[in-house]
């Protein structure tokens, strides 16, 4: 059935059409539109599909179809979908260009950033939609590889005035969370009127009414079922007698209607079928060669096509992918490994070597040691193209044709670890379960053991991992020092998450192992140095950890080469020791080498963590509108990829700015409740120091001192000492002298030590809240000359806020007003607004009256406005701008128009005289 056939047409999707129309209605007038088109097989997505790009006229479509067999290849829906606009590529900035060449395998070069990729084919997209909109259409979506699918999903949520519409077409009960959180539009089943009149109009002769009642009921509405479940039946049977099995899905039902009308065939016919089946890439000329090494006539595939099961045009083209998935599925095995071989005869060594050696691999009646080398070379090549999903499929199938076991067993815990890098854990622990039934050596059975602790940390983050990862670290170190070193310090980062609540496996006991290791081939390799420092840290104490925790931070920091994939693996331990150290300057040059490192190896796992931690050092930088711009994007990639959500940052965001505090509070028991359920201790220190600044800002001391105490019960890594400073301010304030005086004692320990700005401005200005009038003042004083050193600066504000506090008390009204002024402007400027308000309550107490903030001004910029603006005033072009900030050059030009129209300025140019407040947002 064509998908538009005038004696079908689209019955009972009137409302859907009009969804559809309205669409092409956005498009046309310049607004990008995006939709998730959801049903069960049959129910008629490709049909609205075609009613779209039949309606689509003054368009240009572009169309892609996902396709089972093809998952394992990296990128090969996105080239289906640009290769008619490649062309365009030449208008990309270099690098974007660079990138979707690797991608597509049309150069050789270091694996492409998949942000850059993204980019790539948003821009292209985009040039495209320059002489007419775009329409691109995206069938069986759920078939996608991996690869495609976050590029795709990734250009679709920064889509916004490119005139570029993504429309996909997905099978309901098959996930592809790449599209979660997409707009969508679900398909039911037929009202029962529309139904019979879609079955008479299909069955126009002789139907017994109870076999189309029963046709009716089982196809529960499904289109193509009440098209296709009678086909292939005598017409006896449908006259009268008329069964349907009851132990099949509908879906093996229609499969089954299609493979009647093939076991109709001739026999070369559905060898014809098969070959196409098995050649999902859609060449019509690679069809034909193949069939040529068949043997097989030019007018094999008539049958098929006057049955109109496939169509041979500019692209192969099945009926529906069930035929498909029918052809292949029921054939014989001698059947399948004969089509194989001859597309792999007819697939051109020189260009397309990796599809060849996919085909030979299927067509290897049993083990091939020559084939199974080919594939661990495409496997090779895949990785370096960033295809890290399908090199793992190319080794496991390399695995499965050694004959030698011990290779065997080699290749299957490399297919595996390629698994657990692409993020498919459970194809990866199957493989672990196959390696560990072949000979493997020690080394081998240490690699297989690490391999399934990372699984663990992977899965979750909690009290399982810290032991298995030790136990593997173990394993490795009489064979591999460099892979033991780097296993202690995973256990290690594990036991950080885990934190109060590991069960005997804490720091110390992994420090102490980790102490009798082999030292490895460098010693000044930066995980070495930060393993060692970290072990000294937890077994001999705050000041002994210092000077090795410095060095290796030093070495993350100046990392390069080899060295930067350190920094890809473990930067969050060195940014979090950077904290513990108050080094804030190493604290921003880590998040931002961080972010870098990430975004050039397009490592969507890392990103978020590193953005996050980015966005964290912006909100002590007093940021509050840059932090929350990168946990956007954060929010954004997450959603793309389905990764781990970034809580931490927001917590603190949310306590630091203070508004709505009764739902700041509630998402508090929330996010905790979240993390404790995946075992992440350290979520309990996180949300006590949170909640304790909340409440410090508030005010409300007796609740900051219980939540602050949570939170310095375990000496949580880079957490603990800012939980102290709130303990302090809590205690002074609610009467608690002596536990905030124990407190200071043990900060004043780490600050001393450390010696920074950051470090020694935090301990006068906590030394000031507890000591008598004649040191306080001194003291206060020290506390802000050396904050403003720093670029902490929501420290500094809160120090001259206590300050004035202090000095009112003092009644020494003038001093107290020139302090709560400075702190107030500063709280208001970046939008803390709880303390704000208790700036502003001592301003009023002091006797001057500080205006409270109200109405947004006119000019007021949203935030990626205020992005975009900072960025141009910073000297970035427009392209540059939409890499930076993974959005197109159009969307970037349409916001700068509304920027400039909100400032009352006529050119970038002009962004450079204004003052920073007025590119902020609020």
């Amino acid at each position: 059935m064509s998908a538009l056939d005038p004696r079908y047409g689209l019955r009972g999707r009137r409302d859907e059409c009009g969804v559809l129309d309205r669409l092409v209605g956005s498009l046309r007038s310049g607004q990008s539109q995006v939709l998730v088109v959801r049903g069960d097989a049959g129910a008629g997505k490709s049909a609205l599909l075609g009613y779209l790009q039949q309606s689509a006229t003054g368009c240009r479509v572009a169309r892609a179809v996902g396709v089972e067999y093809e998952m394992e290849l990296a990128y090969a829906g996105l080239h289906q979908l640009c290769a008619p606009m490649l062309e365009l590529r030449e208008r990309l900035p270099e690098p974007q260009r660079r990138a979707l060449e690797t991608a597509f395998g049309l150069s050789a070069e270091a694996p492409p950033d998949r942000f850059a990729v993204g980019l790539a084919v948003l821009g292209l997209l985009s040039e495209a939609a320059e002489e007419q909109p775009l329409l691109c259409v995206i069938d069986d979506a759920q078939w996608l590889d991996e690869a495609s699918a976050r590029t795709i999903a990734f250009v679709a949520r920064r889509l916004f005035a490119e005139s570029v519409g993504l429309v996909f077409a997905v099978r309901r009960t098959i996930q592809v969370r790449e599209l979660d959180g997409l707009p969508e539009l679900v398909l039911g089943g037929l009202k029962d009127k529309d139904a019979r009149a879609l079955l008479d109009a299909a069955w126009p002769g002789r139907l017994d009414g109870q076999v189309r009642d029963r046709v009716i009921a089982e196809a529960r509405g499904n289109p193509l079922a009440l098209i296709e479940l009678p086909r292939g039946l005598s017409p006896a049977e449908l006259a009268g007698g008329f069964e349907l099995p009851n132990a099949s899905p509908l879906t093996n039902q229609v499969e089954r209607s299609f493979l009647r009308q093939v076991e109709s065939l001739p026999e070369e016919t559905r060898l014809f079928l098969l070959t196409a089946a098995a050649e999902p890439a859609g060449d019509v000329a690679l069809l034909w060669r193949a069939a040529g090494a068949l043997g097989l006539r030019i007018g094999a595939g008539l049958p098929a096509q006057e049955a109109g099961l496939i169509e041979l045009a500019a692209y192969v083209r099945f009926r529906h992918p069930l035929v498909r998935s029918a052809v292949y599925r029921t054939a014989s095995t001698t059947d399948r490994l004969k089509v194989h071989a001859a597309l792999a005869e007819a697939t051109d060594a020189e260009r397309d070597a990796d599809r060849r050696a996919w085909h030979r691999g299927h067509a290897a009646p049993g083990l091939d040691e020559s084939v199974a080398d080919e594939l661990e070379r495409s496997a090779g090549r895949a990785r370096a193209r960033g295809g890290i999903a399908a090199a793992a499929a190319f080794l496991q199938r390399a695995a499965e044709l050694t004959p030698d076991p011990g290779r065997r067993g080699r290749r299957t815990l490399a297919a595996a670890e390629a698994k657990v890098g692409s993020g498919a854990l459970e194809g990866a622990q199957r493989l672990l379960a196959m390696a560990e039934g072949a000979p493997l050596d020690g080394l081998g059975r240490a690699q297989l053991a690490r391999l399934r602790a990372q699984i663990v940390f992977a899965v979750r983050r909690g009290i399982e991992a810290p032991p298995v990862l030790l136990d593997a670290a173990e394993k490795l170190a009489p064979y591999d020092a460099e892979a033991a070193r780097e296993t202690y310090l995973d256990a290690l980062g594990a036991t950080i998450y885990v934190g109060r609540i590991h069960r005997g496996v804490g720091p110390k006991a992994v420090a102490a192992a980790a102490r009798k290791a082999p030292p490895g081939q460098r010693r000044d390799r930066p995980a070495h140095l930060l393993l060692d420092g970290l072990s000294t840290l937890y077994m001999d104490g705050y000041i002994a950890g210092i000077k090795p925790l410095q060095h290796a931070i030093e070495a993350f920091v100046h990392a390069e080469g080899d060295d930067e994939n350190d920094v890809l693996r473990w930067f969050w331990v060195p940014w979090l020791v950077a904290g513990e150290l108050w080094d804030d300057a190493k604290w921003h040059d880590l998040a931002t080498k961080a972010v870098r490192v990430c975004r050039e190896a397009g490592a969507l796992t890392a990103l978020p963590l590193a953005l996050g931690y980015r966005a964290f050092v912006h909100l002590h930088a007093g940021e509050f509108a840059a932090a929350s711009t990168l946990l956007a994007e954060v929010d954004g990639i997450t959603a793309a990829t389905g990764g781990a959500a970034v809580g931490y940052p927001k917590l603190m965001l949310s306590a630091w700015r203070g508004g709505h505090p009764d739902a700041i509070l509630a998402s508090f028991e929330s996010a905790i409740a979240d993390v404790m359920e995946r075992g992440e201790g350290r979520g309990i220190s996180g949300k006590g120091y949170s909640t304790a600044v909340l409440n410090n800002a508030l005010g409300h001391y007796d609740a900051a001192l219980a939540q602050a105490r949570v939170a310095c019960e375990y000496d949580d890594l880079g957490i603990y000492g800012l939980a102290l400073i709130e303990l302090i301010e809590a205690g002074s304030r609610s009467g608690a002298y002596d536990e905030a005086a124990d407190a200071l004692r043990r900060l004043t320990d780490r600050t001393t030590a450390a010696g920074t700005d950051w470090a020694l401005g935090v301990q006068a200005w906590t030394q000031a809240m507890l000591s008598d009038s004649q040191t306080a003042d001194a003291l206060y004083r020290e506390a802000i000359a050396r904050l403003e050193r720093t670029r902490v600066i929501v420290y500094l504000a809160r120090a001259r806020l206590v300050y004035g506090e202090w000095l009112r008390r003092e009644a020494r009204r003038v001093d107290a007003r020139e302090q709560l002024r400075a702190a107030y402007d500063i709280f208001s400027r970046i939008g803390a607004e709880a303390f704000a308000e208790r700036a502003r309550r001592e301003l009023s107490a002091s006797g001057e009256t500080a205006r409270k903030r109200g109405e947004e001004p006119h000019g007021v910029l949203t935030r990626q406005e205020s992005q975009i603006a900072r960025l141009a005033r910073d000297g970035l072009s427009n392209p540059e701008i939409g890499a930076e900030l993974y959005i197109s050059r159009h969307t970037v030009e349409w916001h700068l128009r509304k920027v400039y129209a909100k400032l009352e300025i006529t050119s970038r140019n002009q962004l450079g005289h204004l003052p920073t407040s007025a590119l902020e947002c609020y």
